[in-house]
């Protein structure tokens, strides 16, 4: 077998040059003590139910513009049932995304953002990506954390590649772009910008990917 070949890390740790092969997350597996009673729950949160393997005891679920599913089954894992905690779900407008929670039946904490000396009730003043959170908790008591975000920081996102995970994300990505462009129009001294299209898929191209924004 021909031996790897290794970059050398500036702390000195000797690692396998892995950077180029792609490694999707496919699933996660959150420990359940009642196979039946979680997936009445996750149905609820209105996630897809994957097919599995017949006669697997395993059960997936996929949230709604997520490329990773979660999977629970009585074998799965050794690890207590509730002690998967805070696994973050991004959204895009927490606000909807809490009603619609609230509306399935399920208990959702009150919106909070992050201070200089800890959680502040309400959303971030300022909506500003990352800041503003939510969190609720399936039977067994795994919590989920709910965060709102809108534009990546610089590097969290392939520059090369834009996508939106539904339909509703890229509706929002347009309601936010449509009022940049609004305010780029007013600077402008108010004339139509008869590039909006090119205006628009910059803008909407560098709120993915983290770069400075269209002004």
């Amino acid at each position: 077998m021909a031996n790897p070949t290794y970059e050398i890390r500036s702390n000195n740790v000797r690692a396998p040059r892995v950077a180029a092969v792609d490694m999707k997350l496919e699933a996660i597996v959150i420990p359940v003590s009642d196979v039946d009673r979680a997936e009445d729950f996750y149905r609820k949160l209105g996630w897809r139910q994957d097919v599995t393997p017949p006669g697997s005891g395993v059960f997936q679920f996929t949230p709604h513009g997520s490329a990773c599913s979660v999977q629970f089954g009585k074998t799965l894992t050794s690890a207590a049932p509730g002690s998967a905690q805070r696994t973050y779900l991004i959204v895009s407008d927490i606000a909807a995304a809490r009603d619609a929670l609230m509306e399935a039946g399920i208990e959702v904490s009150e919106i909070f953002h992050l201070g200089p000396n800890g959680p502040l009730s309400g959303p971030d003043p300022d909506h500003g990506s990352y800041r503003s959170l939510a969190t609720f908790s399936d039977p067994d008591g795994n919590s989920w954390l709910l965060q709102e975000i809108t534009t990546r920081l610089s590097g969290r996102i392939d520059s090369g590649v834009t996508s939106f995970g539904s339909v509703s994300d890229l509706a929002s990505a347009f309601r936010r772009t449509e009022a940049a462009h609004g305010e780029h129009e007013k600077r402008t001294g108010g004339q139509r910008d008869e590039n909006w299209p090119d205006w628009y898929a910059a803008y909407m191209a560098a709120e993915q990917a983290g770069p400075e924004l269209a002004t």
